[in-house]
């Protein structure tokens, strides 16, 4: 018997899809989703058509002073539209890294990193609501419902823990440990490294309810929350579906300040600060912010800094 195998020929396509390279070389699916907006906005401008395989590769294989021009035109565009300097960075990000895999696939002989981006001055503003706000926000779900008992844990770790939404989006059953307090995540900025965070009681009691009034302990590898509704029912709760359940319950409990996921996690940073003097390291620990400097603008914030500086001086003269 000849067990001998036919080697498979290794085919390489002469014209590679660089957008689907790119997105599929990028693991965070708001990476993935930004990125494919982006791109398509840009060509939308340039050309005035969504981006083919053609035409991208029309665009990667121009002479560096004629892409460069072309993409500070873009970013002049994006700029006329008064679009947050946060927006601007993002889609020139999105523009660079179609260059750069362009260059990996040896179809692109220039680069954009000369294209500066604009200056962003992060955690201006870090001011959310105090507790007792909070608590309201609690007291009006409906806890005897299955969507009920869905909201409050997310709630819950919106607060007890300030997750940021991608990060509860992320979760699977198979995170939650019940019988220690934890949960295993995928952190801002760590691949797939996951990280562990110990739980309140609280939120511990408020997982194990949903869990089992939806049956699902044993999913492991299922979205730890998921879509009630019947047209999308068992499909993993998205980041948008997040912020309309904070910005719901916000506006019901009459908060009026503007409320999202991460408003959440910046009144519960700065409500930890509140309750441990001032204390970086642990605050630090708590929030899972990679650099010092954040917590420290977060304390900044809470002390009003700069206006006790400002009427110190104004009496002065």
């Amino acid at each position: 018997m000849n067990l001998a195998r036919t080697p498979h020929p290794i085919t390489i396509d002469n014209d590679p899809d660089v957008i689907e390279q790119l997105l599929s070389d990028t693991r965070s699916p708001n990476t993935k989703r930004a990125y494919e907006k982006d791109v398509k906005d840009f060509f939308l401008f340039v050309a005035g058509c969504l981006p083919s395989r053609e035409l991208v590769l029309e665009f990667l294989e121009l002479e560096q002073h004629h892409a460069v021009a072309l993409v500070l035109k873009y970013k002049a565009h994006l700029i006329k539209k008064e679009l947050s300097e946060a927006t601007v960075n993002r889609r020139l990000s999105a523009i660079k890294s179609l260059a750069s895999m362009g260059r990996k696939l040896g179809l692109c002989n220039y680069t954009l990193e000369d294209i500066k981006g604009e200056k962003v001055e992060s955690y201006r503003d870090t001011s959310g609501i105090p507790p007792s706000d909070y608590a309201k926000v609690l007291k009006l779900v409906d806890r005897d419902t299955l969507k009920g008992k869905r909201d409050y844990a997310i709630l819950r770790l919106l607060w007890d823990n300030a997750l940021r939404r991608s990060e509860i989006c992320n979760l699977n059953v198979g995170d939650f440990n019940a019988q220690i307090g934890t949960l295993s995540i995928l952190g801002k900025g760590k691949g797939t490294q996951k990280e562990t965070v110990d739980l309140s009681r609280k939120t511990v009691e408020a997982i194990a309810d949903w869990l089992i009034a939806s049956h699902r302990s044993h999913l492991s590898r299922k979205p730890l929350f998921m879509v009630l509704a019947y047209n999308g029912k068992g499909k993993r709760l998205s980041g948008e579906a997040i912020r309309r359940l904070v910005d719901g319950f916000c506006k019901k409990a009459g908060i009026s300040k503007q409320m999202s996921p991460h408003r959440v996690r910046h009144s519960s940073i700065t409500t930890v600060l509140d309750n441990n003097n001032g204390n970086y390291r642990a605050t630090q620990r708590f929030s899972r912010h990679s650099k010092p400097d954040t917590v420290i603008k977060y304390d900044d914030n809470r002390q009003k800094l700069q206006k006790k500086m400002t009427d110190i001086i104004a009496d002065l003269v």
